[in-house]
């Protein structure tokens, strides 16, 4: 184990306390022991204990005793009592005083090892969840949504409305706008927030596995269901279940979503049982859905059905007047994280990044600044310790010169494409507009030059 967990023990016979340090040290623990219950509360005093293993029987101060003053002196340490006079009684009345586990003498190594071993899970657990509910403070306060032109403005408005409901909510933008962001704001601010919130990436998930994940199945249901198992849906229950990439979700699985959000109640694979499941909604898109649905891709009906209350989150280059106010709230973000005091932008950094088209989005934004503050350890972060694409001439275009002599235009069209293409990491949609032309035409001209995509013909 890379963190040694520190148990205390508390024992008053000698040769014992010398055999539990022993097998205990041995099995990776750091352990410090003592002979009495006041000795032990000197000790919970000046260092950190994750465990204190304590006998019942004891000279002064006795188990329960010490397990109470344990308790008051450093509530998160978990408390194994040992004694060999054990009874249902001392061992009820130990775990209602808050001791986690109970070994009544004589007990084998591989017995103490087990209630050592749950101890320190308990403990893991528990500090696995307070950060957990950290990250989530951190990620879904409202300082966290940063932007003051109207497009945002109306962006919060709706995130107002929707959050004390139990309405669908569809976001839509780009990637790296903040969608997933916007989702565990509206939960985590609203009346489900100590309820679950379960994400499901709809892109990332097979075809044939979908159902099952979403849905969950009975044991024997098909080939490798060795176990039941509950769906995503059934987990979420009284919470809310976020969809995120539903775009890239197939037909038959829209189907049997509709089925969902028609019905409030799932069917496990391999089940004829209907479960109702009390959840709300929410679902993300860097596709436009409408599109979408015009070629056939997405179900018209599920679109209706998740389309209640749409939230369309605009690119960061539609709404650059909140880039200072973005660049302040990341960089105070980035040198907590770092430990650093936050440092200053030169003027000609905001000019290039006002004029840069920030493909990325947000997402973008955050890692340039934060790869720079990296390798910058001046207080005023200059052009020269930017990005490449930021020293270009005009960093929003191609950075187009005048080409080598006897290139024809056909190879000039191609060459301006792919680039286009690469800035925008393959949505075509983005590179139309970085070229200034339409979908459409650009779709055309990819065709025409042979030009790959990593984009099916549908995708925007």
């Amino acid at each position: 184990m890379s963190y040694k967990p520190k148990i205390l023990i508390v024992e008053d016979d000698t040769t014992q306390r010398e055999i539990l340090v022993d097998i205990l040290q041995t099995n990776g623990y750091e352990v410090t022991s003592c002979a009495s219950g006041k000795q032990a509360l000197v000790l919970l005093k000046e260092q950190h204990v994750d465990i204190l293993l304590t006998d019942l029987r004891m000279p002064e101060m006795d188990g329960l005793q010490l397990l109470l003053a344990a308790k008051r002196a450093s509530p998160e340490t978990e408390v194994i009592v040992m004694t060999a006079y054990a009874t249902v009684s001392t061992a009820v009345k130990a775990m209602k005083d808050g001791a986690c586990d109970y070994l009544a003498k004589p007990f084998d190594k591989d017995e103490l090892l087990v209630v050592v071993e749950r101890a320190w899970e308990a403990v893991s657990l528990r500090r696995e969840n307070a950060r957990l509910r950290q990250l989530v403070t951190e990620s879904v306060s409202p300082e966290n949504i940063v932007g003051s032109c109207p497009a945002m403005q109306r962006v919060f408005e709706v995130i107002r409305r929707a959050i004390p409901l139990k309405t669908t909510v569809l976001i839509q933008g780009e990637s790296g706008t903040g969608k997933d962001l916007v989702a565990r704001h509206i939960h985590f601010s609203g009346p489900r927030k100590d309820k679950p919130f379960i994400v499901v990436n709809c892109a990332a998930i097979p075809e044939s596995l979908i159902e099952s994940e979403l849905f969950g199945h009975e044991k024997g249901a098909f080939t490798g269901a060795d176990s039941a198992r509950m769906g995503k849906f059934e987990a979420a229950h009284t919470g809310t279940i976020f969809l995120d990439e539903i775009g890239d979700m197939r037909a038959e699985s829209q189907a049997k979503l509709l089925s969902v959000l028609q019905d409030g109640s799932v069917e496990r694979i391999g089940s004829t049982q209907s479960r109702t499941v009390d959840v709300r909604v929410i679902a993300a898109t860097n596709r436009d859905l409408n599109k979408l649905v015009e070629n056939g891709a997405f179900r018209q009906d599920l679109y209706y059905r998740l389309d209640v209350l749409p939230i369309f989150l605009p690119p960061l280059r539609e709404r650059l007047e909140d880039l200072p106010l973005l660049i302040f709230h990341l960089k105070k973000k980035i040198a907590q994280k770092l430990g650093r005091p936050v440092p200053d932008l030169a003027p000609e950094v905001l000019d290039a990044m006002k004029r840069y088209n920030w493909p990325g989005n947000v997402r973008e934004l955050e890692n340039v600044l934060e790869q720079t503050m990296i390798l910058c350890d001046k207080d005023t972060i200059t052009l020269a310790d930017m990005p490449d694409r930021f020293r270009q001439p005009n960093p929003q275009t191609s950075g187009f010169v005048l080409p080598p002599q006897g290139l024809v235009m056909e190879d000039l069209e191609r060459d301006l494409i792919q680039q286009a293409l690469e800035r925008a990491q393959g949505k075509i949609a983005v590179a139309a507009k970085l070229l200034g032309i339409s979908y459409k035409t650009l779709q055309y001209r990819i065709k025409k030059h042979g030009i790959p995509t990593h984009e099916g013909p549908e995708q925007v």
